[in-house]
C-alpha cells in the first residue's frame, strides 16, 4: 500500500472529481492521500476532504507566492485550523524564485512565521522550493524547524542538499518528475536516498508522471512513480511501499486521528 504524500485534490479541478479520484487511488493501491492547503480557500477545502473521506488527510498554509496577502488574522485561522484533528501539517510554505512576483524578504518573513507557529503547534511542516535551495536551508536553520521537521516535497535539489536536509531532521518527497527522460537530479537523489527518509507523492493535478507526462495528474499515479524509484534502487514495489507508507506514518501521524 502506498501514500501520495502530497496531493492536491483541493484544486479546483480536482475537487468536484474527489470520489472518482480516490477510487481509483484505492484501486491502485493508494490507502492514503494528504492534500496540503496554500492559501485560505484551498486549507479550507482540504479540511473539508479530510473530513468526509476516512483516509484523507489534510495540511493547512500559506504559499510563498501568496506571502504579500498573507494577514495576523490568518495566522490566528492557521492556528485554529491546526487544532482540527485531521490536519497532520503545516504548508505547503517556502520560497519561490522562479518569477519573483513577491519580494523575497516578505516569502522569507512569511515563511519563517509559519514555521514559528508550526513549532508552538507542535506539527511538522510541508516545504515548497523552488530555486531557493540555499534560502530554504538557512531559514531552517535560522529557525530550528528541525525540532519539528518536516518534508521538502517535490524534492529538486542535489544529493549533498538532500543530506543537509536529512540532517535537519527533514525527509525527501519525490514525484512525477523522477521518471522525466532529462530527469538527472531526481534519480541521483531516488538512489542515495536513506530508505528512512523518502516520501513518494504526486503533486496533481501537476508533474505527472512518464507516461502521463503533460496530462493531468492523479493520485492514483503515485504507483507509477514508486515503481520507477524502486526500480531504480533495485527492490520491489513492495519493499518501496512498506517503507515510505511507514515513513509518512511517522511524519505525519497518519492513521492515529
Amino acid at each position: 500500500m502506498l501514500v501520495d504524500s502530497h496531493c492536491h485534490l483541493n484544486d479546483l479541478d480536482l475537487y468536484p472529481l474527489a470520489d472518482t479520484l480516490l477510487e481509483e487511488a484505492q484501486a491502485s493501491g493508494v490507502c492514503t492521500v494528504l492534500v496540503p492547503g496554500y492559501d485560505r480557500a484551498s486549507s479550507l477545502r482540504a479540511i473539508a476532504l479530510a473530513e468526509r473521506f476516512t483516509d484523507v488527510y489534510a495540511a493547512v498554509g500559506f504559499h510563498p507566492q501568496d506571502a504579500e496577502q498573507v494577514t495576523e488574522r490568518d495566522y490566528d485561522d492557521l492556528a485554529m485550523w491546526c487544532r482540527h484533528e485531521k490536519v497532520v501539517a503545516i504548508g505547503e510554505i517556502g520560497l519561490d524564485y522562479h518569477y519573483d512576483h513577491v519580494p523575497r524578504d516578505v516569502q522569507q518573513q512569511v515563511f519563517s512565521q509559519q514555521i514559528a507557529l508550526a513549532k508552538r503547534m507542535n506539527k511538522p511542516v510541508i516545504i515548497h522550493d523552488r530555486e531557493a535551495h540555499h534560502d530554504v536551508l538557512e531559514t531552517l536553520r535560522a529557525t530550528d524547524a528541525a525540532a519539528i521537521g518536516g518534508v521538502l516535497h517535490c524534492f529538486s535539489g542535489s544529493v549533498e542538499m538532500m543530506r543537509e536536509a536529512i540532517d535537519l531532521n527533514f525527509y525527501i518527497g519525490l514525484g512525477g518528475p523522477v521518471t522525466f527522460k532529462n530527469a538527472k537530479k531526481p534519480v541521483e537523489v531516488a538512489c542515495a536516498v536513506p530508505a528512512e527518509r523518502l516520501l513518494v507523492e504526486t503533486d496533481a493535478p501537476w508533474l505527472a508522471p512518464v507516461p502521463h507526462r503533460g496530462k493531468t495528474n492523479k493520485p492514483s499515479y503515485v504507483r507509477l512513480i514508486a515503481e520507477h524509484i524502486a526500480n531504480l534502487r533495485s527492490i520491489t514495489l513492495e519493499e518501496l511501499g512498506t517503507q515510505t507508507t511507514a515513513n509518512a506514518r511517522a511524519l505525519f501521524g497518519l492513521g492515529t486521528r
